[in-house]
């Protein structure tokens, strides 16, 4: 079963790099060719982003498996309560939900990056992975960087006029800090033979740069982030394992990423409904609509993947050291 895990791992790493590296290809022309128009970024951005929706939608599944019908419901509504308290204090405190979410975001996605790693690490047995320093790197970068570069108004307006100068009058210092930060940790990574998250961090960074903002956040939310996380999912889902224990890796993957679907339909759904409720035009405020409703998704993701990460780090017993004993 470890060898079925670790083969899908090692794919979801592969494929990840492949797609920043489309991201950065696709960019570079259409840069070019459409250099005033911003709606491929944003037909893009929605794109990518709807594609890393249903990653987050089996929390339920891996953190309370045992629950009954009755605490599952309990345990939903307040999933759902905790997400629409979210959706209001962003949507009534754009400036200040917008800086909040930043950088609990880069601390979620950094966190969850750093425990795919370990995940790898656990099962092909590798050590002397400074997990901390890489996952502020791995997190601040595709977080950070877009939204402080030069282009960011460009995007931020697209989003929302109101989030253009979030992190003034600090902007240009944290632009370089995390661009250091990213450097020091892949020059670190490469010291100690880390070359795999050398390349990593080296493809973080270069996506934020080359890309347009809403193209480089996106991509990596959706084909980077909610690619691995459904990848670590698939060491704790039951239908999963099962499938890894026949060594079908990719149908441990298939069960995982289906287990998810419905809530691309719901959130889809809701934020169109939110829309119409709240007089938005969704025309042009779809996007700033469906980023509200990740980024408060993402509070209560956060706090439940915090078991998860919490294992892959080493602050609890590994799955890959139970199925060893």
């Amino acid at each position: 079963m470890l060898e079925s895990q670790l083969r899908l791992l090692v794919q979801l790493r592969t494929f990840s790099r492949y797609a920043i590296l489309a991201g950065i290809i696709i960019s570079i022309p259409l840069n070019i060719l459409l250099p005033n128009s911003i709606s491929w970024q944003v037909v893009l951005a929605i794109t990518a982003l709807a594609i890393g929706i249903p990653h987050g939608a089996v929390d339920h599944l891996i953190t309370v498996p045992k629950f009954k019908f009755f605490k599952m419901a309990l345990f939903l509504i307040g999933y759902l309560a905790v997400t629409g308290l979210c959706i209001w204090f962003i949507l009534s405190n754009n400036l200040l939900g917008f800086q909040l979410i930043v950088l609990i975001s880069a601390l979620h996605f950094g966190i969850g990056d750093a425990s795919f790693i370990s995940e790898l690490n656990a099962r092909s047995n590798k050590t002397g992975f400074p997990k901390v320093l890489f996952a502020l790197a791995a997190g601040f970068t595709p977080v950070f960087i877009p939204l402080l570069n030069s282009r960011s108004t460009e995007a931020l307006e697209a989003v929302n006029p109101i989030l253009i100068g979030w992190a003034d009058p600090v902007t240009d210092l944290l632009f370089w800090v995390v661009v250091a930060l990213n450097l020091f940790v892949t020059a670190l990574m490469l010291f100690k033979g880390r070359r795999a998250e050398a390349i990593d961090l080296a493809a973080l960074l270069a996506i934020s740069l080359i890309a347009p903002p809403l193209v480089a956040f996106a991509f990596y939310f959706g084909f980077w982030h909610a690619l691995r996380h459904t990848g670590r999912l698939t060491l704790e889902l039951p239908s999963s394992l099962g499938a890894h224990e026949q060594h079908q890796p990719r149908k441990a993957f298939w069960l995982a990423l289906a287990a998810g679907l419905p809530a691309l339909a719901i959130v889809i759904g809701f934020t169109v409904v939110l829309g119409i409720t709240g007089n938005f035009d969704l025309g042009a405020d779809l996007l700033w609509l469906l980023l509200v409703v990740v980024w408060a998704l993402t509070i209560p993701h956060m706090a439940l993947t915090s078991r998860l990460d919490a294992k892959a780090m080493g602050f609890t017993k590994n799955n890959s050291e139970a199925n060893k004993s």
